[in-house]
This record gives structure tokens, sequence and C-alpha cells, in this order.
């Protein structure tokens, strides 16, 4: 998200869908734009089209993707993806405006159960999509990826290049040329999905029988589930009595949830479950 030094103007608006990523705060403020944030609809978890069209105004830059959906799984279809587009072109025309489409897709590789990521750039003709191998290929840490620009977008070039100096001026995001040359030769590989299948099954299918509310995730490999009290961050410092960790939603722009990670050894979900039967009954 460095590329946001070479979109905005200073107050110029970013509509951000929550729940989001909690940093893609700090890069708008970072470079003088305006967080302007949509909800996306209760208990699906997709974008409200109706607010998103309230919020988009001759100020809007540019809007941020993330799909799989960080915290939720959810991943946006191609049929609202393309109402989305059809939306925002309206709008350019109307204002005289460029929107650009940021799309962070860290977790593409990573879903589930025969589901598909729509291609953001055969959607949106002003798109940009970055991505991550530290996702994909299990490399925690390993900060290596590529930026994608849509070849039609106006003044390309000019973006591309403004793209490859950010890269040189700020040399600490570069990876290191051993996993330069290791990403080189697995550009078609993955990790094997099936195993974080399993993983979230496990938790998910447990805490379901235990009566909380939460959307199946199609992709990454984070819950996202109702808390068992309006406060999430009560909830959550209640569930560290259990040593149980937990990132409430608040976080993340919506409250009354909270995230946990199935990114662990399958021993460690499994003796959570009790953990979570004892949290589970306090609230009973």
């Amino acid at each position: 998200m460095h590329s946001l030094t070479y979109l905005l103007q200073f107050a110029e608006e970013v509509i951000v869908l929550a729940p989001y990523f909690a940093e893609y705060l700090g890069y708008i403020e970072n470079h003088g734009g305006k967080v302007v944030l949509s909800p996306c609809s209760t208990g699906t978890f997709k974008p409200d089209l109706s607010d998103l069209e309230r919020k988009i105004t001759p100020s809007t830059k540019a809007l941020i993707l993330n799909s799989p959906n960080n915290p939720t799984g959810v991943v946006y279809s191609s049929a609202i993806l393309e109402k989305m587009a059809e939306l925002i072109e309206a709008k350019e025309k109307e204002f005289h405006t460029q929107i650009l489409v940021l799309s962070d897709e860290p977790y593409t590789r990573l879903v589930y159960d025969g589901c598909t990521v729509p291609s953001v750039l055969r959607i949106f003709p002003n798109s940009v999509v970055v991505n991550s191998y530290s996702k994909s290929l299990a490399l925690p840490g390993e900060r290596i990826g590529y930026i994608a620009v849509h070849p039609f977008m106006e003044d390309v070039d000019s973006l591309v290049n403004g793209f490859a100096y950010s890269n040189r001026a700020l040399g600490f995001v570069n990876a290191p040329s051993m996993f330069q040359k290791v990403i080189a030769e697995s550009l078609e590989e993955s990790v094997d999905t099936d195993i974080y299948r399993q993983r979230r099954d496990l938790i998910y299918n447990h805490l379901i029988r235990l009566g909380y509310t939460c959307r199946k995730p199609q992709g990454a490999f984070y819950l996202f589930p109702r808390a068992l009290i309006d406060d999430d961050i009560a909830f959550v410092e209640h569930a560290a009595k259990f040593n149980i960790l937990l990132v409430p939603g608040t976080g993340f722009g919506c409250p009354g949830y909270f995230r946990l990670s199935y990114s662990v050894s399958r021993k460690t979900i499994e003796n959570s479950l009790p953990a979570f039967e004892k949290l589970t009954r306090d609230f009973q």
C-alpha cells in the first residue's frame, strides 16, 4: 500500500469496506488521505452497494478491496464486483473523476470448497492488484509479492514508474535476494489448502455446536464469529483467562465480533476446544 504515496493529494478520500485489515487506515492517513468507511451487510459481510453509492463523492480517489477478506474469509463474487464496477463507472461519469480500485489479494490461493476468486483486473478497468507470496507459499514474515496494474489505465506508465521508484526509495521493503530466487522457481506453487480446510472445519463446527454465530469462511485462515456479549473487547479479555487469544472485531471496524486464526497446528486447535466450552459456559 506504499502505492498510495503516488495516488493521493491531501484530503482526498479512500473508501474502505468494513470489516477491514486494520493497517489500511494508517496507510491512508499517513499519506494525507481521508478514510471513508463503508460497512458491509450484517451477517453476510458482502459489500453494501447502497451504502457504497452514498459514500462515493467527487473527492473519492480510491477504493480498497480485500477478498478473500481478512478477517471474515468472505470471497466477493463476480456478480457483486460487476455491480460495483457499474456503480463506480456511473459515479466517475457523474463527477468527471477517476476512482482507482486497489485490490489487496494475499489470500487468493487459500480458498476452499471449490470457491474461485474473480479477477479484479478483468472487472475494473481502473485497477491495481497487490499480492503476496508470504501466504500462498506459507512464508510468514517474508514480505515478497508483486503489483499488477491494468494496462489500459490512463497514465499507466507514470503510475508504474511511481511504484518502481517507491520500491527503490523504501529499500527495506525489498525481499532478500535468496527468496527472490526461490519465488522465481515457485510461481505456480501453493500450499496444501486441504490442511487449512480441515482445521477450519474442526474449529468452525465446534463453535457452531456451542451456539456461536459465524459465517463459514471461503478463504484465508480466519474465523469471525459474533461474540457472546455486545462488548467484544471485554469478551476477548475474558477469553484470555482460558489462554484463548482472540482479536476484537472493533479493531477491524466491526464491533460485536472477534477474529481467530486457524493457521496453527491441529493439536493446538484440539487443545483449545475444551477451553472454548468453558468460556462459553461463562456467558450462558
